[in-house]
């Protein structure tokens, strides 16, 4: 519809009942107020570009913004039009100028700060939020220990790789992966907020390829086998909790006699005949492994786990294969023995000295042998660390499952 816009006509428009009323103006080629059926008037003005495009330019709402304001701004438009001036691409263009000029402001402002800075923010954005955030925290410092107060941008792929060799060297080559991981995603990170000019941490290689036998259980999966051991009965059921609880072998648990028990002082001692390295070794009974034992009905017999009466419990392997079932084809192969694993790497990236699990593990020293006296001295010694460690291995193990107790149920059952 095309009209010369007043005032009067424009407080004589009734709002429409569905869509929109366009009005073009006729004394000012390309103005128009267009009349929504919300009620609201907006003007607008439209013209080619002199050796450009057509562009469209919201002017105002009336009445707050007036007829006669509209068609002064209109013809200021379309004088510039004719001197090929574009409003809408001048604007684009110093849009992004102003994009590009944070980024290099932001560049520059990541030149100054350190690793550790770096780090520290990722932690209060991304790794707070993770269940394991504070393991990744202590990955990333210790593997980066010799750079944390450079700057981040002189971080190279090679002090990343020398970073995951180092671990490698030692022995402990599934770890030195988990420290690939965590370095790799944290350099993604700082690459994705413009801290690094490009994401040195890719195309860093593994340090092995790991197998079956450097499977390492996750927390969610050791999660995932406790919940399912309160469906496997009152024999393996707390078989699979001591096992994972521990961190002992197979036989030792299976094999597992009441007078090798101490319920007051909340320990298992295995002779040196009883244990696979020959050596006498104390397990302190975690808060959740020791109501784990306290729920095992007592028989005449010695031996904690027994269908028989005289010999240990037999069909550890069958019972595997039901618990397989249980967890289902999408849980990766593994072993029981990979809960000594699991145990061990949870309790390292926790912060726990290597010496420590170890000695839980009840590992064969390396090196030249101890003394008598400083083996009785060693296990005496840290025995106290040994039981902290373990009850902080437990709290981990059941912090996912606070609604079961030992038998299974929920506790408001």
């Amino acid at each position: 519809m095309q009209k010369e816009l007043n005032d009067r006509l424009l407080r004589s428009l009734k709002t429409p009942d569905t869509g929109r009323l366009e009005i073009s103006d006729t004394k000012r080629k390309g103005l128009r107020v267009r009349l929504s059926n919300t009620g609201s008037a907006v003007f607008m003005y439209e013209k080619r570009i002199k050796g450009g495009p057509k562009r469209k330019h919201t002017l105002g709402n009336w009445p707050s913004y007036t007829l006669s304001q509209a068609r002064a701004d209109a013809l200021i438009l379309e004088v510039e039009a004719a001197q090929g001036i574009d409003r809408i691409k001048n604007s684009e263009e110093k849009k992004i100028s102003d994009q590009n000029k944070q980024k290099s402001e932001a560049s520059a402002a990541a030149n100054l700060l350190s690793v550790q800075a770096v780090i520290d923010i990722y932690d209060k954005l991304h790794l707070s939020s993770l269940r394991t955030g504070r393991e990744r925290r202590r990955q990333l410092e210790q593997s980066l220990v010799a750079h944390l107060h450079s700057p981040i941008q002189d971080l190279t792929r090679q002090q990343i790789q020398t970073a995951i060799d180092k671990k490698a060297h030692e022995g402990k080559r599934v770890s030195a992966n988990r420290i690939r991981a965590a370095l790799l995603a944290f350099t993604n990170w700082a690459y994705g907020r413009s801290y690094l000019t490009e994401s040195i941490g890719l195309g860093v290689p593994k340090a092995i390829k790991e197998t079956a036998r450097d499977r390492v259980l996750s927390l969610e999966e050791i999660h995932s086998i406790w919940r399912a051991s309160f469906t496997m009965g009152n024999l393996w059921g707390p078989i699979l909790r001591l096992l994972i609880l521990t961190g002992q072998r197979r036989s030792e648990i299976v094999k597992l006699k009441w007078d090798e028990i101490n319920l007051n002082k909340m320990q298992m001692i295995k002779v040196g005949s009883k244990t696979k390295n020959n050596k006498a070794h104390t397990t302190h009974l975690s808060a959740p492994a020791l109501q784990t034992l306290l729920s095992i009905k007592k028989t005449e017999n010695d031996l904690v786990f027994t269908t028989t009466g005289t010999t240990p419990v037999s069909g550890i392997s069958k019972m595997k294969k039901r618990l397989d079932v249980i967890l289902g084809d999408e849980f990766k192969p593994w072993r029981l023995s990979d809960f000594r694993t699991a145990m061990a790497t949870a309790l390292a990236e926790n912060g726990e000295a290597e010496t420590i699990v170890d000695r839980i593990l009840n590992h064969s020293a390396s090196g030249s042998a101890p003394s008598a006296v400083a083996r009785v001295y060693n296990q005496a010694e840290n025995l106290t660390q040994r039981a902290a460690a373990l009850e902080t291995w437990g709290q981990m193990v059941t912090a996912e499952c606070p609604g079961l107790n030992e038998r299974g149920k929920h506790q408001d059952e």
